[in-house]
């Protein structure tokens, strides 16, 4: 996996850093399975759901408007595949603290006080609109922050959060390719069940992103929509989704690194303004698990069939 440079400078806050090391210590979690049996690598960035002391001192919001940009239960919803043969990393970290599915300085000047670095990718259609690598609102557009954060702030959730998650994935990835000879990334997400730009339009159940076929085998697209539809949800590929930055940094299809972003619709297993779970939550659960065991059973094997042929 291509590796970050990572910059870091200046005296770091002491209570921030503090805060992050007695409650964010490791930033995730890696379930692995008893046995490696297949050639995937399962991942929840955005499920984290400890917000650290000194984060909500300097938030203006309270604790479940935060919440509002989680994806929220998604780890244990996807948790299954660890039984089946197949790590899973989960962050621990909120989305509204740290976005690990951006690039690593995705930053944003209206929310940070001082200049930026010239390494810094200031001009982002997500930074732009306030959901950089340290976000500036949650996702319903409200402002995080009364007033703007010094810079050290950012840099230090890079290096202490950032930097070791992603560390980690592509540890993983690496594993499993030399373990396999190929892997495949499901990156795992959650989406509000109502479009905000029209009001009372729904989303479908899910949306699977592969950057219009840049991120993987269109075989694996085809295959989890056929599967989900199967089951009876909606699925529509690359709308409003194509993926991330993770769907797109790590899929190398060429290279026999294949990546595929996972996007359920909140509705159908989440009450969204309390965010409890609903009776559908455990029904949802075991057709994701029916659906990694059917990846798991069957698309190696079409993966061997294709490269043979090619």
């Amino acid at each position: 996996m291509a590796a970050f440079s990572f910059h870091l400078g200046g005296q770091m806050p002491d209570l921030e850093r503090a805060s992050i090391h007695a409650e964010l210590s490791p930033p995730f979690r890696i379930a692995r399975p008893a046995r490696h049996t297949a050639p995937f690598v399962w991942c929840s960035p955005h499920s984290g759901r400890i917000y650290p002391a000194a984060f909500l001192a300097a938030a203006r919001l309270d604790p479940l408007t935060l919440r509002k940009s989680e994806d929220c239960f998604v780890d244990e919803l996807v948790s299954e595949v660890c039984v089946l043969g197949a790590p899973l990393l989960a962050a621990e970290f909120p989305r509204a603290y740290l976005d690990v599915n951006r690039e690593p300085y995705e930053l944003d000047p209206a929310l940070i006080r001082e200049p930026l670095p010239d390494y810094a990718n200031s001009q982002s259609p997500r930074v732009i609109g306030g959901l950089g690598t340290v976000p500036r609102i949650v996702a319903d557009g409200e402002d995080i922050y009364g007033g703007p954060l010094p810079l050290a702030i950012a840099l230090q959730r890079i290096e202490l959060l950032y930097r070791p998650f992603h560390q980690a994935l592509a540890g993983l990835i690496d594993e499993t390719y030399a373990r396999f000879g190929s892997a495949v990334l499901i990156d795992c997400h959650s989406m509000p069940s109502a479009l905000m730009s029209t009001a009372g339009s729904s989303r479908p159940d899910f949306v699977l992103g592969d950057r219009f076929g840049a991120s993987c085998n269109p075989a694996l697209t085809a295959f989890v929509k056929e599967v989900l539809a199967g089951l009876g949800y909606s699925v529509h590929v690359n709308r409003p989704y194509a993926g991330g930055f993770i769907t797109e940094h790590y899929g190398r299809p060429a290279r026999g690194v294949h990546t595929l972003q996972l996007e359920v619709n909140r509705g159908i297993y989440l009450e969204e303004a309390t965010l409890a779970r609903t009776r559908r939550f455990a029904y949802l659960k075991r057709d994701i698990s029916y659906l990694a065991r059917r990846l798991f059973d069957e698309f190696p094997q079409m993966l061997n069939t294709r490269a043979a042929a090619e």
